[in-house]
């Protein structure tokens, strides 16, 4: 299983690339690996100013559907339209071609290292 270092992730199985003021925001290896085989990606919150912890989006997988939460507070700037029509990307590559939204940050949450997640999920 695979935790990216310049990462951070969160308790709920989110991961955080903070680039300046930008979050790239998807979820982690261990929670796709967790879900199985993602069919569907759904972001409803594209330009909403939004508060850590809010729902973002949802995740629909073939066993479940999980809510996606966000890790920072701000405005998503953009959602990864790629995911529309391939949403295994979130399976195949969730720190890369699987990103899931964009934020224009204000403020982060409770942000862990790839250390700390790792002793989180006890792997």
């Amino acid at each position: 299983m695979n935790f990216p270092q310049d990462l951070k992730y969160t308790k709920d199985h989110e991961w955080v690339r903070i680039e300046g003021d930008t979050a790239t925001i998807g979820i982690t290896d261990f929670a796709q690996n967790e879900l199985g085989e993602i069919v569907f990606v759904d972001v409803t919150t594209l330009d909403e100013e939004l508060e850590t912890e809010e729902v973002f989006g949802s995740v629909d997988a073939v066993k479940t559907t999980s809510d996606l939460l966000m890790p920072v507070a701000g405005t998503v700037v953009e959602a990864n339209s790629d995911l529309e029509a391939q949403p295994e990307l979130v399976n195949q590559d969730p720190y890369g071609k699987g990103w899931i939204i964009k934020v224009a940050m204000k403020s982060q949450g409770e942000l862990l290292s790839a250390d700390e997640y790792r002793t989180l999920i006890g792997k």
